[in-house]
């Protein structure tokens, strides 16, 4: 989400979007377990029970996982995220600021609102969630501890999801990434405005920076919270291998919500909500500084070039 200074051009939004993504990316392998261990507790249903099979919070599931399963097993999966981090953060920035544009224009806005940033922040997601899905159902099923045996890796679950379930079941869960994505980015962007009109305005590049991490932080969390109940339901959704003539538990995302509060309680919406703020509240704060140093690189960039052709 960039300042509201003179418009560069969609491709610079775009690359100062997947530069965020890497350099989010560049601690992700040291955070992945917690995204492994936000993945076992979602996938597991019904009340926490005593065996190795079972997970009684984040703690003792990484505990079982490291004793059960060796320390390998917590970075099962982690190449398809990594793949995925740069396009789907260059698609997040870039599509808020095409979106933010289209929505001024629409509403006849000179500059963002509160509620604009709301609803540039949902289609920013829903337009990244398209990306997202294909990478997101391959690390979900490596992630499983079932699917230990079926998968020897990314390569072999698109194989084999594409042989026994149809090519269009790499987007199974596309409905529930789409709220997801929505709920996020929406809580995200927003809050980036809101915490920005709230904090007092920046009068150095370091001010500028602390900004950044406390709206972009702020942002993460809030989004965290807004999103996880999908998160939940997507990754069972996804999980699930979808077999002819039958319908499965975990099919759309809010009759799936309604099941699992039904079944399991409201407290089961927000299974692994823990390690994934852990990682994505700071990396919310990661990607604004990143993204927004980026563009006020290019913005400089470009009046550099635009002084000398004068």
């Amino acid at each position: 989400m960039a300042s509201e200074q003179a418009p560069l051009p969609f491709g610079y939004t775009f690359a100062a979007g997947a530069i965020a993504g890497v350099s989010e990316a560049s601690p992700f392998p040291k955070l992945y377990p917690l995204d492994v261990l936000k993945t076992r507790i979602q996938l597991q249903t019904g009340k926490p029970t005593a065996g190795a099979d079972h997970y009684n919070g984040m703690l003792d599931c990484f505990k079982k996982i490291v004793k059960n399963e060796g320390p390998s097993r917590l970075y099962r999966g982690i190449t398809a995220p990594i793949l995925m981090e740069a396009p789907k953060r260059a698609t997040k920035f870039a599509a808020n600021d095409k979106w933010g544009k289209f929505y001024r224009d629409l509403f006849g806005q000179q500059q963002m609102t509160q509620g604009l940033s709301v609803l540039t922040g949902a289609s920013a997601g829903a337009t990244e969630a398209f990306i997202v899905v294909p990478f997101e159902l391959v690390k979900i099923r490596l992630q499983d501890k079932a699917s230990a045996g079926k998968y020897n890796g990314m390569v072999d679950v698109v194989v084999k999801t594409v042989r026994n379930e149809g090519l269009l079941a790499m987007y199974n869960g596309l409905e529930s990434t789409l709220w997801r994505h929505i709920l996020w980015n929406a809580g995200y962007f927003g809050c980036i405005f809101q915490v920005r009109q709230l904090i007092p305005k920046a009068e150095t590049k370091k001010g500028q920076t602390i900004n950044d991490i406390i709206a972009g932080t702020v942002g993460g969390t809030v989004g965290t919270i807004f999103n996880t109940p999908m998160d939940v339901v997507k990754s069972r959704i996804q999980n699930t291998v979808k077999v002819p003539g039958q319908v499965p538990k975990y099919n759309w995302a809010w009759p799936a919500v309604l099941t699992v509060f039904k079944e399991e309680g409201f407290g089961a919406l927000y299974k692994g909500f823990i390690p994934k703020v852990l990682r994505l509240g700071p990396g919310g704060g990661i990607l604004l500084v990143v993204y927004t140093g980026v563009m006020d690189m290019f913005r400089k960039m470009r009046d550099e070039r635009l002084g000398k052709q004068l």
